[in-house]
């Protein structure tokens, strides 16, 4: 799967800048209105491509009782000391996700590219009742017949939503967090979520958040906005073949975005596009799995990662458990274990840019004032700020994990 990793674009922004700015050649940016700013060619734009859709909201995606469920449907009455409700973590929930597990006898092959069937924003919140059937919490005075449908599990054509696709990203702590009741009750929709689906919590955002953020913010980042005249937004994503729901992308990725106040100039939130691929990515999970039905054990994923970036100087970087393909345990800790996509080595070819570039000609936001570390270039970026600090005022925002300005403290 191809993650939404902000870096490897920049990686390339970076370089189609050096080209414009530096040696005047051709590029996918032209001169903006004012001095040292620069803006995308207005016949190119950037599309976004993942093999699966992404982690997190997303990815909570409606089953419907006419498909070949990827696991068992929960039919048995949970008791309240149910494990499922003592747990505090998905993978501990062992009775309810062995048969999720690839290599279990119950699972079943999951079925690819169903029409979609969406679940309402209405399914946020659910209560169980005496009889143990599970009811929306939902007020039908302002639904048309097909939504309050929808809403109370029923499918256009009578079909029953009977679970929901699990997302292993786990809720951002302030947030309400997941029923975690079996079946469609499960997940909460519509909320912040951090990665990895297995183990502590991180500080990385799950990839549907941080593609939500890129329609108001843009995927350039804040160091690039520096040069540029307005952000730069994609206008398109498309997911390859995997169980879909266009509703449960179009609430994660732009549904959460809208209304935003108090945008600086060329911020907004534009229209994106979302489709679904009918090709079947040849090396997703999906695909591996179903290569794989007949031989036994689990299918885990790999450690390394692959990026490649357009660019003429060391276009790929391959690294495994984080630190450059080659490299020693001598070599861990210098400059030569960095991945070319890490902060600091983004924040190098930054200062290279800039060092490049005759001070007359640099933007105005880099020389009135002296800037030395990565969190001062950062934050001098300040339309960037002002409307990451608007997005954040949103309640659905509120609770995004920020990193520690120590973090970013270096030069």
């Amino acid at each position: 799967m191809y993650r939404p990793v902000q870096d490897e674009e920049e990686r390339y922004l970076l370089h189609q800048l050096h080209l414009a700015a530096v040696l005047k050649e051709d590029s996918v940016f032209v001169p903006g209105t004012q001095r040292g700013l620069w803006k995308l060619r207005p016949d190119l734009s950037f599309v976004f491509f993942s093999s699966h859709t992404p982690c997190g909201d997303a990815s909570i995606i409606p089953m419907l009782e006419f498909e070949e469920q990827p696991c068992c449907p929960v039919i048995r009455n949970w008791a309240i000391n149910s494990p499922v409700e003592k747990s505090n973590n998905l993978e501990d929930s062992k009775n309810k996700r062995d048969c999720e597990d690839p290599g279990s006898s119950v699972a079943k092959k999951m079925r690819l590219g169903t029409p979609a069937m969406t679940l309402s924003n209405s399914i946020a919140h659910h209560e169980t009742q005496e009889s143990g059937s599970i009811k929306p919490d939902v007020s039908s005075s302002n639904l048309t017949k097909e939504e309050l449908d929808t809403a109370n599990g029923i499918a256009p054509g009578s079909f029953k939503v009977v679970d929901v696709y699990r997302t292993g990203a786990k809720c951002v702590p302030g947030e309400t967090g997941d029923l975690r009741k079996p079946g469609a009750a499960y997940h909460q929709v519509g909320l912040l979520r951090v990665k990895p689906g297995r183990g502590d919590r991180t500080c990385s955002m799950s990839c549907s958040d941080k593609m939500a953020r890129w329609n108001v913010l843009g995927c350039q980042g804040a160091l690039l906005m520096h040069f540029l005249e307005e952000p730069i937004y994609l206008s398109a994503v498309v997911i390859g073949k995997c169980p879909y729901s266009q509703e449960a992308m179009r609430r994660a990725l732009t549904g959460r975005c809208q209304e935003v106040l108090a945008l600086p100039r060329g911020f907004g939130v534009p229209e994106l596009k979302i489709e679904q691929s009918s090709l079947l990515f040849e090396q997703s999970r999906c695909a591996v799995q179903m290569q794989r039905a007949d031989i036994p054990g689990r299918l885990v994923p790999c450690g390394a990662a692959i990026s490649w970036s357009a660019v003429p100087e060391h276009p790929l970087d391959v690294t495994a458990n984080g630190f450059p393909q080659g490299i020693t345990k001598k070599e861990i800790g210098s400059p030569r274990a960095r991945s070319r996509i890490s902060k600091v080595e983004l924040f190098r070819s930054f200062q290279k840019l800039l060092s490049s570039i005759t001070e007359d000609k640099q933007p105005d936001s880099v020389r009135v004032q002296k800037l030395d570390t990565y969190q001062e270039y950062k934050e001098a970026a300040s339309a960037y700020q002002e409307a990451w600090s608007a997005l954040r005022k949103k309640p659905s925002f509120a609770s995004w994990i920020r990193n520690p300005p120590d973090y970013h403290q270096f030069k």
